[in-house]
């Protein structure tokens, strides 16, 4: 039995060398090489999956001229996406259940979407912060309310991601820290229930992924 569970988040390895990073670079394994192989049915999946983000991607866009925005959803997608996918694999790094990948990647696109919509369309940022609608009372307590939710926004992005991906990590080591103690019966269950649960981590590998993208995706919507 460890002595803490939150170790297998620990990124540090010998010589205080944090090696685990390298995982993070794992995923170009995973992208097809489309240029120089024969299609296979992992080449067909990963284009139906880029047609099925465009679509959707497209129809949550307010101005067509955004369109370009999607290359960047999309390979932010496919990165965290990826990512969440090889932290399944034993003795493989999970670099997205930390908040210093996390907030890196929220709190960069905070910023670049904060300063595109001060500096460009200024007057829409100001209006966005009161309601249409709104009581002349109640205007100052919702321009509070309202910056509030505005800088939040990378806090929930970061901690919505590194928190599913902690939970699902650490009740399959708990699960499994108790199979030498087990009967065989009892080690059969806990078995399929792990099995249960990689199929469970797998889809939240993708939908959170697809939160995150999305989500970001209508922030930037609202500065232009």
């Amino acid at each position: 039995m460890m002595m803490n569970l939150f170790s297998i988040f620990d990124p540090s390895t010998s010589m205080n060398f944090s090696m685990n990073w390298i995982s993070s670079i794992y995923i170009i394994m995973f992208y097809p090489n489309l240029f120089w192989l024969i299609p296979s049915r992992w080449n067909y999946m990963y284009m139906n999956l880029l047609k099925y983000l465009i679509n959707e991607f497209y129809m949550l866009l307010n101005k067509k001229i955004n369109v370009i925005n999607m290359i960047l959803f999309i390979g932010l997608f496919m990165s965290i996406m990826l990512n969440n996918f090889m932290g399944l694999f034993p003795y493989i790094y999970t670099s997205t259940s930390q908040m210093t990948f996390s907030m890196t990647l929220s709190m960069s696109l905070w910023i670049m979407m904060m300063l595109f919509g001060w500096m460009i369309n200024t007057n829409f940022m100001f209006t966005h912060l009161v309601p249409q609608g709104t009581p002349n009372l109640l205007m100052p307590f919702m321009v509070l309310i309202e910056s509030i939710s505005n800088v939040i926004r990378p806090i929930t992005l970061a901690v919505r991601l590194s928190a599913n991906m902690i939970a699902g990590h650490l009740l399959m080591t708990l699960i499994s820290s108790t199979g030498s103690k087990l009967n065989m019966l009892m080690l059969f269950i806990m078995l399929m229930t792990q099995s249960m649960l990689i199929i469970l981590e797998l889809s939240v590998s993708v939908i959170q992924a697809y939160v995150f993208s999305v989500l970001s995706l209508l922030y930037s919507t609202e500065t232009n």
